[in-house]
C-alpha cells in the first residue's frame, strides 16, 4: 500500500513538473515575440533618425556655405519641412521662422545664422533622443537575455525532474506488480 501511495504522489509531482516546463516554454515564446516587436520599432526609429539627421546636416552645411537657395530645391529641404511641421519639441516662433525659410517666401527676413542655430538645436535634440532610444534598446536586449537564461534553466530543471519522476513511477509500478 505504501508503494501505491508513493507512486500516486510521484505521478502528481510529475504532472506539476510538466506544467512548470510548459509554462517556461510559453513564457519564452511570449518574450521572444515581444522582443521582436521592440527590435522592429527601434530599427524603424534608427532608420528615420539617420535620414532626418542627414537632411539636417546637409541644410546646416548649405547655410554655412551661403548656398541656401539651392538647398531649398532638394529632397533634404522637404524632409526638414516635414520635421518642422511635426516636431512637438519646437517653439512656435522657431517653427514659423524655419518654415518661412523653407518655403522660400519673400517675406523671409531672418539671418541664415538664426536658421542654422535652430537646425543645430533640432539636430542636438534628435541625437539626444536617439541616444536615449539606443540605451533603452540595449537595456531591453539585456533584460531579454537574462529572462531567456532564467526560463531556459527553469525548463531544463523541469525536464530533468520529469525524467527522474518517470523513472521512479516506472520502478514503483514494477514493485507494485
Amino acid at each position: 500500500k505504501e508503494s501505491e501511495e508513493n507512486k500516486a504522489k510521484t505521478e502528481e509531482e510529475l504532472k506539476q513538473h510538466q506544467v512548470d516546463r510548459d509554462e517556461a516554454i510559453k513564457a519564452m515564446a511570449e518574450a521572444e515575440a515581444i522582443r521582436e516587436k521592440e527590435a522592429a520599432v527601434y530599427a524603424k526609429f534608427k532608420a528615420d533618425h539617420g535620414a532626418n539627421a542627414a537632411a539636417m546636416e546637409k541644410a546646416i552645411k548649405a547655410l554655412e556655405r551661403g548656398m541656401a537657395g539651392g538647398f531649398l530645391q532638394t529632397h533634404s529641404a522637404d524632409v526638414l519641412r516635414s520635421l518642422a511641421q511635426n516636431s512637438g519639441n519646437m517653439a512656435a516662433d522657431d517653427r514659423q521662422t524655419l518654415l518661412s525659410f523653407l518655403s522660400g517666401s519673400s517675406g523671409y527676413a531672418p539671418q541664415s545664422g538664426q536658421i542654422t542655430g535652430i537646425l543645430k538645436q533640432m539636430l542636438d535634440e534628435m541625437h539626444a533622443g536617439y541616444a536615449d532610444a539606443t540605451k533603452t534598446e540595449e537595456e531591453a536586449i539585456s533584460a531579454h537575455a537574462q529572462l531567456m537564461d532564467a526560463k531556459t534553466k527553469q525548463k531544463n530543471l523541469a525536464s530533468q525532474a520529469i525524467e527522474a519522476k518517470l523513472t521512479k513511477v516506472a520502478e514503483l509500478g514494477v514493485s507494485i506488480a
